[in-house]
């Protein structure tokens, strides 16, 4: 017989902690991505790694900074679709650079949800394309978006 006592959605908790521990990785992965694949543009009007990390930077500012504080403060805010280009600041940057900014807004991610708690992983927007996404599915979303750009730097 199961035990009335524990967590109300041990599901919940798995699934926020799964994404949180993805998301984690990303500074780490896509450093060894982006140094290892040439520097160089891979076609025309393609990006070079650089310029990837510049817009992962723009996304996860831009995007998810945006949507976790809406999540935190409005009740069921509704979203558009939004594509960023890439992160304008420090235009001279270098690759390490610009990989130490990215690591410092998924560090601003990660501590954002750390401080939402299991109620706040709960609540929920409706995007226009995805439709109703919980904090976990939100992030499901983000870590997706960086999984496709590590593969388009072989990693």
């Amino acid at each position: 017989m199961a035990s009335a006592c524990g967590p109300p959605d041990n599901a919940a908790v798995t699934a926020a902690d799964s994404v949180r521990a993805r998301l984690a990785t990303l500074p780490a992965r896509l450093a060894d991505a982006a140094r290892a694949a040439p520097q160089e543009p891979p076609a025309p009007g393609e990006w070079t790694p650089a310029e990837i990390v510049r817009h992962l930077i723009a996304v996860e500012e831009e995007v998810w900074h945006s949507r976790l504080r809406q999540l935190e403060t409005e009740e069921h805010p509704r979203w558009k679709w939004v594509e960023p280009g890439q992160w304008v600041g420090a235009p001279d940057a270098d690759i390490d650079h610009v990989l130490a900014r990215q690591a410092a807004a998924r560090a601003k991610t990660l501590a954002m949800l750390d401080g939402l708690g299991p109620d706040g992983w709960a609540r929920t927007g409706t995007h226009q394309t995805y439709g109703v996404l919980d904090v976990a599915g939100l992030m499901e979303k983000a870590a997706d978006h960086d999984d496709e750009h590590l593969a388009s730097l072989g990693g």
